[in-house]
């Protein structure tokens, strides 16, 4: 499955549209760009939502808490001990 592509002026390139069914490839898909000695390796890559990965990562932190009986005071605490340590 080949096929010839010509670059336009700003550089871009379009993946032919067989390629792009049968990759399942999508306009908002992001891509690392690999030189390699015969040209160039484009790599398709997943980018984490981070928001998502964060909301997700706070409520597994509550719960080990709630779970760990820490409190906000004993996070507080923690935090103004790691600040003391920092300045040594």
């Amino acid at each position: 499955m080949e096929e010839i592509v010509k670059m336009s002026n700003k550089g871009q390139l379009v993946v032919p549209r067989e390629i792009r069914e049968n990759q399942s490839l999508s306009p908002s898909d992001r891509f690392v760009a690999i030189g390699v000695k015969e040209g160039v390796l484009f790599k398709k890559v997943k980018i984490p939502n981070v928001k998502i990965e964060f909301d997700s990562l706070s409520k597994d932190i509550a719960q080990h808490f709630k779970e760990k009986q820490i409190s906000e005071e004993d996070v507080k605490e923690a935090v103004k001990w790691g600040r003391q340590k920092i300045k040594l």
